[in-house]
């Protein structure tokens, strides 16, 4: 009697071994003159070789999310975590670096400035509110900048405001060096601190800088190459010193001196950076000091240092969730990671702040998602459309077409899980609760030349303390794509301007 192949099925969510159980080797095989331990070193390697590609091709198409160990980031109460200013602190912060790289901390904007009875829910509120102030922002920049100079006293809007950044580091500012807490962000290009006097000041949480008491403070003239640099040079016609102003999408602002100083990272200092020294400023900017632009543009610190650092420079960010220690920034060849895989850097003519990459497609459960390719993301002749990269912005958004592809592409791959119900911009929710462990789709994205696997804890994300997770994903109807920090985070996103590329290292926080 003819004897049929079995196998044991898993099912098609599981990430687990598929085991075959092959026949023994029926009698007319005899004639082949295989002995016994020939045809079990057959059957074994064959089965062997099944398991291998069970394995893999499950491997590609799902991985383990342990939803306990993703969780929303408490508040942090205790101020005593972070360095604060003192005579002391190039002592604090000691230098381990060679003389041509630094690494800084990052600290997340929620640890600076909390609001009263701050919890999990209400600070995950507050990210998002800021999130979509900052997209606001920035597509209106995208879509409405001009190669055309405006006038001072016109509305500029360079930089974001509630959204000028998630994360900020402790610099030095002047000589002697004075430190305080600046924003970084990738989408902005002018360096600028609140000064004394103040006409207008918000509250900080350092002492404001006071330019007299700085040997190397020096204002800017008029009409100078350096002056015109800026968008919207102003003149001060008493002193014929050159002023800026940053105006922001929300209504911020911040105006004053355009002058040089020396900035201080730890015991590094770099001389002769160009910075707006703000006299007159208001808006919401979350307790720091002011702003390190590290934008594409002509006047970010990465442009500026180039010759000390080299024009590179990367960041870590830690998913807070998960890890105490914080995500890290470095400046020079240190910040180029052996392991990352680069993607170059696409320009657009009327707009050199932000970082344009080409995203070719995106893949789910193993599989390209149909309708998703690169010509939903083409930067066209007018500047409008393409992809960015972005430190400030949280949740990635991608345009319309190509997130309802994804999303669907999701829930279909993810259709053994209970969905929950929509969360504010999120509409691919799930109901974890009671769960140890799940098996969701992998997601990877397809850069040009680079393909991005993401850890689960990158696009599933809790929303609450009671179990829901969502897609970290969301559609925007403008027409620019931007990759945001929660996709982001646990790599080492390096930004080589000399080399024109961006690249992703694979568990670079450690």
């Amino acid at each position: 009697m003819k004897k049929e192949k079995s196998h044991v099925q898993t099912p098609p969510h599981s990430s687990s071994i598929q085991l075959f159980i092959l026949p023994t080797p029926p009698p007319s095989l005899s004639h082949f003159h295989l002995n016994n331990k020939t045809m079990a070193g057959f059957f074994t390697g064959t089965a062997l070789l099944l398991l291998l590609f069970s394995l893999s091709t499950n491997a590609t198409k799902y991985q383990t999310l342990i939803p306990s160990s993703h969780t929303l980031p408490q508040p942090n109460t205790n101020t005593n975590t972070l360095p604060l200013s003192s005579s002391s602190e190039e002592e604090q912060l000691s230098l381990t670096e060679n003389t041509l790289s630094l690494s800084l901390d990052l600290h997340h904007l929620d640890t600076l400035s909390l609001p009263a009875n701050a919890t999990p829910e209400s600070l995950f509120n507050h990210r998002l509110s800021r999130d979509s102030a900052r997209v606001k922002t920035i597509t209106s920049l995208a879509s409405n900048r001009t190669n055309t100079k405006a006038d001072f006293s016109s509305s500029v809007i360079s930089g974001l405001a509630q959204g000028s950044g998630e994360y900020f580091t402790r610099i030095g500012i002047g000589t002697p060096a004075r430190y305080a807490y600046m924003v970084l962000d990738t989408g902005s290009d002018v360096v600028w601190i609140q000064c004394s006097p103040c006409r207008r000041c918000y509250t900080q949480s350092d002492p404001i800088f006071n330019p007299t008491k700085s040997k190397t403070f020096a204002g800017v003239a008029c009409g100078t190459p350096l002056c015109n640099r800026l968008d919207s040079p102003g003149c001060n016609n008493r002193n014929k010193k050159c002023m800026y102003q940053v105006s922001y999408g929300d209504g911020s602002f911040t105006v004053g001196e355009f002058s040089t100083e020396t900035l201080t990272f730890r015991k590094t200092k770099v001389n002769n950076i160009a910075f707006g020294c703000g006299h007159d400023n208001e808006g919401l900017f979350v307790g720091a000091a002011g702003l390190l632009g590290l934008g594409r543009g002509k006047l970010s610190f990465p442009n500026q240092a180039g010759r000390q650092f080299g024009s590179k420079f990367s960041y870590c960010l830690v998913d807070r969730s998960m890890s105490a220690k914080p995500s890290s920034l470095v400046f020079g060849n240190a910040a180029v990671s052996r392991v990352a895989r680069f993607t170059p850097l696409v320009s657009n003519p009327k707009l050199d702040t932000f970082y344009y990459v080409g995203l070719t497609g995106i893949s789910v459960g193993g599989v390209r998602v149909p309708g998703i390719s690169s010509s939903l993301f083409q930067l066209d002749n007018s500047g409008n459309g393409g992809v960015i990269i972005d430190s400030g912005t949280s949740v990635t958004r991608l345009t319309r077409p190509a997130y309802v592809a994804l999303r669907n592409a999701f829930l279909s791959g993810a259709s053994h899980l209970k969905r929950g119900p929509n969360f504010s911009l999120f509409d691919a929710c799930f109901d974890l609760s009671g769960k140890t462990e799940v098996k969701v789709p992998t997601v990877v994205m397809h850069f040009k030349g680079a393909d991005v696997s993401l850890p689960a804890s990158n696009y599933l994300i809790p929303v609450d303390s009671n179990g829901s997770f969502c897609l970290a994903f969301a559609g925007t109807t403008s027409g620019l794509s931007i990759i945001g920090n929660i996709q982001q985070q646990g790599f080492r996103v390096v930004y080589d301007l000399a080399g024109s590329r961006v690249g992703f290292a694979p568990k670079g926080c450690a």
